[in-house]
């Protein structure tokens, strides 16, 4: 069996708000030999989301964070090199929890899935038809519970699971609000995603632009913010308006935890259903919600952008790159052709 020099990216320092490039370390290390249950994936694409601030944060999260001195906990795609596991062979398309490394060296066990008879190029295994469309399909239909004439405004709406769920409310017959930053994703939101109104929050005024684009009041908000945005849309909740809280990306830290607009009320008042949400929850589902995000991308009902970084070296930085606004769509990072490992691996 083949040796391999796997380049790892390290958690070396606790962020106490948003990680940064020095919060990571590249190291290179060989690959353990392979044993029974096990698998060696070659990564292909690695995944970049804006939760890694959570996974990494020493504050109380939905699990344990990234241990100090271990790889960066990353959703990856990659091919199957070795098996020891009947399930999978040499060639195999796989993705799953792999990490920020080169090679990863697992049980078969936490492989989320194969990649088979897949029409998409595989990249979208990590976005639209993966954990970032299923994120979008299971909270914007089993929370949200769209119905045709709805009007559903969402946040971080050019990012890859704010600009899937108003494709889906599209779908369903709904009028739909982006709320983003920079006119480049305004621009986006309005010609790719087809949002029917769009706000930038960065130079418009809120409230205003929430009244103008709400006539008719807010019945489903899909939440990928929290923070003032939140506050300003929940004020404009109809009554049995439903929060989907999916994302807090505009709250940098909780230590100590935000002051804001007190929301009790405005639920009471409204009789609204404010409920969160975690993919993870759902794994039961995930054919399903992937057989209709297929359908919808490969017929062109749902759009989708990435942007991709090529190289291991540019991972430490990419967590930060998101949160200043800097992708415009699904960022990925890129480590190697995969037309050239097939072919070498089959």
């Amino acid at each position: 069996m083949a040796s391999y020099s796997n380049r790892q990216v390290i958690l070396v320092s606790r962020p106490e708000n948003i990680p940064v490039a020095t919060d990571f370390e590249i190291v290179t290390t060989i690959l353990p030999k392979i044993s029974q249950g096990k698998v060696i994936i070659r990564n292909i694409y690695l995944s970049v989301e804006p939760a890694m601030k959570g996974w990494v944060s020493a504050t109380g999260n939905y699990a344990e964070p990234v241990a100090l001195n271990s790889v960066m906990k990353s959703f990856a795609t990659g091919v199957v090199i070795e098996s020891c596991h009947s399930d999978y062979v040499i060639g195999d398309l796989v993705t799953g929890l792999f990490g920020w490394q080169e090679y990863a060296l697992v049980d078969a066990n936490i492989i989320e899935r194969k990649i088979t008879n897949h029409p998409l190029p595989i990249s979208t295994s990590l976005g639209v038809a993966g954990i970032n469309g299923m994120t979008a399909y299971f909270g914007l239909l089993n929370i949200g519970k769209p119905t045709p004439g709805e009007t559903v405004v969402v946040s971080t709406a050019a990012g890859s699971v704010g600009s899937c769920a108003g494709q889906i409310a599209k779908l369903k017959g709904c009028t739909t609000v982006g709320i983003t930053g920079g006119q480049k994703k305004v621009g986006l939101c309005k010609n790719l995603y087809q949002f029917d109104q769009v706000i930038d929050y960065k130079s418009d005024s809120l409230e205003n632009s929430l009244t103008k684009a709400c006539p008719k009041g807010v019945d489903i908000y899909f939440d990928n913010t929290g923070g003032e945005i939140s506050d300003a849309v929940i004020q404009k909740l109809n009554v049995g308006g439903r929060i989907i809280v999916c994302g807090t990306a505009s709250v940098a830290s909780w230590n100590p935890p935000p002051i804001g607009p007190r929301i009790e009320r405005q639920i009471l008042v409204k009789r609204a259903h404010m409920e969160g949400f975690l993919i993870f929850d759902h794994k039961e589902r995930y054919a399903e919600a992937l057989l209709a995000l297929t359908k919808w991308v490969s017929t062109g009902s749902i759009k989708y952008r990435e942007d991709i970084l090529y190289g291991i070296n540019n991972a430490p930085g990419s967590i930060a790159a998101i949160y200043r606004g800097q992708n415009l769509g699904k960022l990925l990072i890129k480590l190697n052709e995969e037309e050239e490992i097939l072919l070498s691996v089959i």
